[in-house]
């Protein structure tokens, strides 16, 4: 079954999906800044446009570009800082 997820008033959006490595969503975000809040181990990957990320315990924002991709633990927040629409894949675990 495909879910649909919209957050921050429609300006983050993505369907949700069950593969055989397990639960994951792809989604598209619109320029702006974010903050989330994990509830299990996510690995996020960025497929097209931008992403600068501040990851926990961490003081430093650092640029994801296509291809690229980052970890964030269960119970852990994450800003991100996207400039024009950019999309994404996210795996739980």
């Amino acid at each position: 079954m495909i879910s649909t997820n919209e957050y921050f008033g429609g300006n983050v959006k993505s369907l949700g999906y069950t593969s055989a490595s397990g639960q994951s969503t792809v989604g598209v975000m619109e320029a702006g800044e974010y903050e989330f809040s994990t509830s299990t181990h996510e690995t996020m990957y960025v497929i097209e446009g931008k992403m600068t990320v501040k990851l926990p315990n961490n003081n430093t924002w650092v640029a994801y570009n296509p291809g690229d991709s980052f970890k964030i633990d269960a119970n852990e927040k994450f800003q991100v800082k996207v400039s024009s629409q950019t999309s994404y894949l996210c795996q739980y675990k």
